[in-house]
């Protein structure tokens, strides 16, 4: 088995955004400290809900740096650092572990995309140029590329490459994945309505959107489900499932700054061209919050 990055629950955090849209780098530290002191197990920065696309090379790196320090290697910090073009993703990956980075999320190539060839390719010269480990990320509903599972045993083999983020939602997938790799790669949930279906599949914890407003919760939930208390998490994803859902309502990650600001968080909204969620769908989100005693 390889080095494990982390069991459990990992926030996929937003980047809270000052009213003139520049980054609110107090909140984050503030953010970063909150989300430890609930327990939670690992933190991603720079992910799709932190606004990565939107964030100049200098911000990008400047939020970890900022979220790697307020951290103080408490728990590991996963920087988000794919892209669609290969030699800038190493350049990227380099810088993010100099800034302290304990490991990357790669994202598959979006837009110019490429072949099931390719991805072995490219993830391969990445992880033959990087330190730290990798963690593959499959969401084709935003990049249009699939890591088919035996993709995924191919690049189960490099050493670096040691997990997967899965977000195809295909659950038979998931479970070839398993089949195919097993021990050589771990997989994380990257859909927290499907957290406890990927555990029961193998699968060792979720990067999650939810726990930037549940951080306790999503962690006790895996938790509970890894020491065998399966019924007990069970329960726990019935009875957030209704938030869970909210919480993509719109696109990513505006309901959940949405609801972050709702609870008074003051975390700003998403940079264009993501914008607020109109007056129904907010309110039908803060009603899910109210069921949830968040409100």
């Amino acid at each position: 088995m390889k080095n494990r990055i982390f069991e459990g629950c990992a926030t996929a955090l937003i980047t809270p955004m000052l009213s003139d849209g520049k980054v609110d780098f107090q909140r984050l530290e503030k953010l970063v400290e909150s989300q430890i002191k609930s327990g939670i197990d690992a933190l991603v920065i720079c992910g799709t809900t932190g606004e990565k696309s939107t964030l100049r090379y200098d911000e990008h790196l400047k939020v970890i740096e900022v979220a790697a320090k307020a951290c103080n290697k408490r728990v590991p910090i996963i920087a988000g650092t794919g892209s669609n073009d290969t030699v800038y993703s190493v350049e990227l990956c380099r810088d993010a572990e100099t800034l302290g980075a304990d490991a990357l999320l790669m994202v598959t190539p979006y837009y110019n995309k490429t072949s099931q060839r390719g991805l072995v390719n490219h993830y391969n010269y990445i992880a033959d140029r990087v330190t730290k480990p990798i963690i593959l990320y499959n969401v084709p509903s935003r990049t249009g590329v699939n890591i088919k599972p035996e993709t995924y045993k191919e690049l189960a083999k490099h050493e670096r490459i040691v997990a997967t983020k899965e977000a195809s939602g295909d659950i038979s997938q998931i479970a070839e994945i398993k089949y195919l790799c097993g021990d050589d790669l771990d997989i994380y949930s990257g859909n927290d309505d499907q957290t406890v279906p990927v555990l029961s599949l193998g699968g060792i914890g979720v990067i999650s959107v939810a726990s930037n407003i549940i951080p306790t919760q999503m962690s006790k939930l895996c938790h509970e489900y890894l020491n065998g208390n399966t019924d007990v998490a069970r329960e726990m994803q019935n009875k957030y499932f209704g938030l869970l859902k909210a919480l993509f309502y719109d696109v990513n990650p505006i309901p959940v700054k949405t609801a972050m600001n709702l609870m008074g968080l003051s975390v700003g909204e998403c940079r264009p061209p993501l914008f607020p969620m109109d007056n129904k769908t907010t309110e039908a989100l803060k009603q899910k919050l109210i069921e949830c005693n968040l409100l």
